[in-house]
């Protein structure tokens, strides 16, 4: 009979399973707001595309060429995913801020007197941001696609 034994914290702790439900539950919510910010900019962008169809079809009958309307139109998926991208981290920081200062205080289990003490991973938050502005300009390629694919004589009969 062995005089010292060594357990992992997972086996040893009871909150081991909690633990590993939250860090899927944030994973998964990770997952369903890139899913948002994919449908959102793929929206807006289609929508883009055909309030400007005259506006394309006058490009393309001057000469502008498919792959430069094409990177307009992902450029403009790109624009629109960095100043979001820059809005929602300000607010997301100032709230993580705001909750900082007040020193919000509660009681979870026989535990009272807790901070509440929320901080961000720097290298978490650039790697999402990154995620969100390659999700931008992917879900930009479709709608880009077709404005770059429109014939000039349909474009411009469209009422």
């Amino acid at each position: 009979m062995p005089e010292f034994e060594i357990h992992t914290w997972d086996k040893l702790s009871p909150f081991s399973n909690i633990a590993k439900m939250i860090d899927f539950m944030t994973i998964a919510m990770k997952i369903i707001m890139i899913a948002i910010v994919l449908i959102s900019i793929l929206n807006v962008m289609m929508m883009s595309v055909y309030e400007r169809v005259r506006e394309i079809g006058t490009m393309s009958a001057i000469g502008t060429s498919p792959g430069k309307i094409m990177s307009l139109f992902l450029a403009e998926g790109l624009l629109l995913g960095l100043i979001s991208t820059i809005i929602g981290n300000i607010i997301g920081l100032s709230g993580i801020g705001v909750l900082n200062i007040y020193k919000i205080r509660f009681a979870f289990g026989r535990q009272d007197n807790l901070l509440l003490a929320p901080s961000v991973n720097l290298t978490e938050l650039l790697w999402v941001s990154g995620i969100v502005l390659f999700i931008s300009v992917f879900a930009s390629l479709q709608p880009a696609y077709k404005a770059s694919r429109m014939e000039p004589v349909d474009a411009l009969g469209h009422v």
